[in-house]
């Protein structure tokens, strides 16, 4: 296995090269070679882009009768990726690139054409300076002029980097610095007296809001003592009092009624609906009774009577005067 990397081969003595047979090949004989697109060309038939470096298994073979200086000139053919139409192109050793034959059309060589304008520009003027040497005259005028505009620019530019060397950036960048943290100082300062200011409009609302509540509070209080200084019993002296011009001078103060109590009366209610109720007056039973006890003085067993009959009238009365003033107060 080891002499298959050896560099020298081992001839023997009676070797002659000249027996050994050759291939009678033909000289247009196609090779098939692994190759990249040489430049970025369109298909022209199906206009499919092919861009350089794109690689092909290219079929390769010597051009007959082309020759640069002795070199000789290959064609390759490819074939479009879409719609595998055949694509040619071959060397072209003169500029040292390539040529589009046949099957597409080459992009993007607006270089290469302003190199031939060049070239042609140049091959037209060497012709003109071999017969006229009036024209080579002129031409060297116009090369001097061109080449002093060309030094002066060159000053100019000169100047240019020198003013440029001359300005310290540094400096320019720590005062541009400088200049920011300023910047950010004095919004910082800005920033701090608008949240002072915001601060002290909220403590001042918060005072007003306070003093507020604090007035409310003493006003309530007010009417706190000023409703437990009145006396339990302007209730009633308010409701037996008119309310008149005189009343209200006098400074006594109705207390309102709600409408519970109206339909079935306070507690203590025998004082509002006194005025309605009508006692009997038990004047005829007290005459009766008197007289009574002045005619049965003499005896005891009258005495006794006249008592019983006083005692019994005085408390049937009362009774009824008692059962009278509830009847008037349940209606």
């Amino acid at each position: 296995m080891s002499e298959r990397k050896v560099l020298n081969k081992y001839y023997p003595p009676d070797f002659d090269p000249a027996k050994i047979p050759k291939l009678k090949l033909p000289k247009d004989r196609q090779y098939v070679v692994r190759l990249m697109a040489p430049f970025n060309m369109r298909c022209k038939t199906c206009g499919e882009y092919i861009y350089k470096g794109k690689k092909f298994n290219a079929r390769k073979e010597t051009v007959q009768n082309e020759l640069y200086m002795g070199l000789p000139i290959f064609r390759f053919y490819i074939k479009c990726t879409r719609c595998l139409a055949e694509i040619t192109f071959k060397t072209d050793p003169e500029n040292t690139d390539y040529a589009m034959e046949h099957g597409a059309t080459r992009n993007f060589q607006a270089e290469k054409l302003i190199e031939e304008e060049e070239k042609r520009i140049q091959q037209e003027r060497d012709d003109e300076e071999l017969n006229n040497p009036m024209k080579v005259l002129e031409n060297r005028t116009k090369d001097s002029k061109m080449e002093m505009e060309v030094m002066e620019n060159l000053q100019e530019l000169k100047d240019l980097n020198q003013r440029q060397a001359q300005v310290d950036f540094e400096g320019m960048i720590d005062k541009y610095r400088e200049i920011e943290k300023r910047e950010k100082e004095r919004q910082k300062e800005e920033d701090e007296r608008e949240t002072k200011e915001m601060l002290e409009r909220a403590l001042v609302k918060r005072l007003r809001d306070s003093d507020s509540d604090s007035e409310k509070e003493e006003e309530s209080r007010s009417r706190l003592k000023k409703s437990s200084s009145d006396k339990p019993t302007d209730i009633l002296t308010s409701d037996k009092q008119p309310e008149t011009e005189g009343s209200s001078a006098s400074g006594v103060k109705k207390v309102k009624v709600e409408s519970w109590e109206m339909s079935v009366g306070t507690l203590g209610g025998k004082g509002s609906l006194s005025s309605l109720v009508v006692r009997k007056k038990p004047a005829d039973s007290i005459k009766k009774a008197a007289t009574d006890e002045a005619n049965a003085a003499p005896t005891s067993h009258t005495d006794s009577k006249t008592n019983v009959t006083q005692n019994g009238s005085s408390s049937l009365s009362l009774l009824g005067a008692y059962s009278g003033s509830d009847s008037s107060d349940g209606e």
